[in-house]
């Protein structure tokens, strides 16, 4: 009995190894522009399914903004997906410095700031950049936050260059004095040409109105001008900015209500997500401040959006590779009549056409999900340029480790899925049809 399970055995690693051995000839040899065709087909697919799921994953994630080292994170159920699409304003957490401060005030909690995230077209105040030239109005993302005396980091940038605390919101008046400070990413200075030191306005504001704004006393009204106080590399592509939180409200006009997109939380994981629950009941306490893929389940937009990308990949690539290979085979019949007459039985054959079908396809997944990693570096880089990468979410596309073996496992599926059409054809092959063509 163990004779026969181990002559089993070896016959079947000799298919498995014959197998090999002729996609590896074909590849190199007789027939390497289909097998290269078709592994390209899948490849290119598997990539474009790896950048539209990491499209979906900032949708549901919320971007670069969200590239924080808090402990805990309280945002709206409802994310603000539709804000990245068509400009709507998503949901925002209300009266956010209240229940920050009261969040904060807990044992347990080293500190608890709003964050509010704002697209503002800037400009070099003395109308020049750096460099001399003339400066032009740039779309930078301005989150306003909150500084404590402790450096934090908020969508990548340090809090350490801020003055601590917020006085112009004088417990809720948003009358206190502005101090008018902002860091910039490495990408946001470049985009406006300026440095450490420089000074910034809004664009489009007559310099008259500047210096009768600066002489006023009305701390009340919007900072005229502010001062890059930090250039700091950001770890991204996204040109981002700090500045303190209820200036960017008087700006916005989110101090009507003390809006925010998110609280940030630093302290005890279990103490401040309590206690960041109690503040904010209905929303939503996240403790994993990285890419988390479940996120997509509970985003309408981004799931519809990645699952469409799969059931789209995975038609694509199914058809071309039973396509593909299904024409293989069917030239290839002579070959299989012969291997037939020198005594490889039915199974044996179809073995040896499922396993190149299914070797050809993980070859073009593995290779996708590789340039599909390399694609969302891409995108990221090319919204970066555009005033679309200054949307709410910073950078549109995320990776994350999981992503690779999903794209893997998506080209495999793809290739059982093809496999019954080239064995259809090879199983109607036999060698009186063959002898007599």
């Amino acid at each position: 009995m163990s004779d026969d399970r181990g002559g089993r055995g070896s016959r079947w690693l000799g298919v498995v190894g014959f197998s090999l051995d002729r996609l590896w000839k074909r590849a190199t040899r007789t027939r390497s522009g289909r097998v290269a065709a078709t592994t390209a087909a899948v490849a290119m697919t598997i990539a474009l399914l790896v950048i539209v799921t990491g499209i979906a994953l900032a949708l549901a994630d919320g971007g670069v903004a969200t590239e924080t080292d808090a402990d805990v994170r309280v945002a709206p159920e409802d994310t603000g997906s539709l804000t990245a699409v068509d400009g709507v304003e998503g949901p925002r957490l209300g009266e956010a410095n209240q229940r920050a401060e009261t969040i904060a005030a807990a044992d347990g909690v080293d500190h608890a700031t709003p964050m509010l995230v704002e697209k503002v077209r800037l400009e070099a105040a003395n109308g020049s950049d750096a460099n001399g030239a003339v400066s032009e109005p740039r779309t930078i993302l301005v989150i306003g936050v909150v500084p404590d005396e402790e450096p934090r980091t908020v969508a990548g940038l340090s809090t350490g260059a801020l003055e601590p605390g917020d006085l112009h919101y004088a417990g809720g008046t948003y009358a206190g004095a502005q101090r008018g400070e902002i860091v910039l990413s490495a990408t946001a200075a470049d985009r406006l040409g300026v440095t450490d030191g420089d000074r910034l306005e809004p664009a489009g504001l007559d310099p008259a109105e500047i210096a009768d704004a600066d002489a006023a006393d009305a701390d009340s009204r919007p900072a005229p001008t502010v001062t890059v106080t930090a250039v700091e590399d950001a770890g991204s592509d996204a040109p981002v900015a700090l500045a303190p939180l209820s200036e960017v409200q008087t700006v916005s006009g989110a101090s009507d209500g003390e809006l925010a997109d998110r609280v940030l939380v630093w302290g005890d994981d279990e103490t401040a997500a309590a206690v960041a629950g109690e503040a904010y009941p209905e929303a939503a306490v996240e403790t994993d401040a990285g890419t988390d893929p479940s996120s997509l389940f509970d985003d309408g937009l981004a799931f519809a959006t990645s699952a469409l990308a799969l059931v789209v990949g995975v038609t694509i690539c199914a058809s071309f590779v039973a396509t593909t290979t299904g024409m293989t085979v069917d030239q290839d019949r002579r070959t299989l009549a012969v291997l037939e007459s020198v005594g490889f039985p039915t199974g044996s054959r179809l073995a040896i056409v499922a396993l190149s079908t299914v070797v050809t396809t993980l070859c073009g997944a593995l290779l996708g999900a590789a340039l599909g990693f390399l694609g969302i570096e891409a995108v990221n880089a090319v919204a970066a340029s555009t005033v679309a990468g200054a949307s709410s979410s910073g950078a549109v596309a995320q990776t994350h480790p999981l992503l690779f073996p999903y794209a893997v496992v998506v080209g495999l599926a793809s290739g059982l899925i093809a496999v019954p059409y080239p064995l259809a054809i090879a199983h109607r092959t036999t060698v009186l049809e063959e002898v007599g063509r």
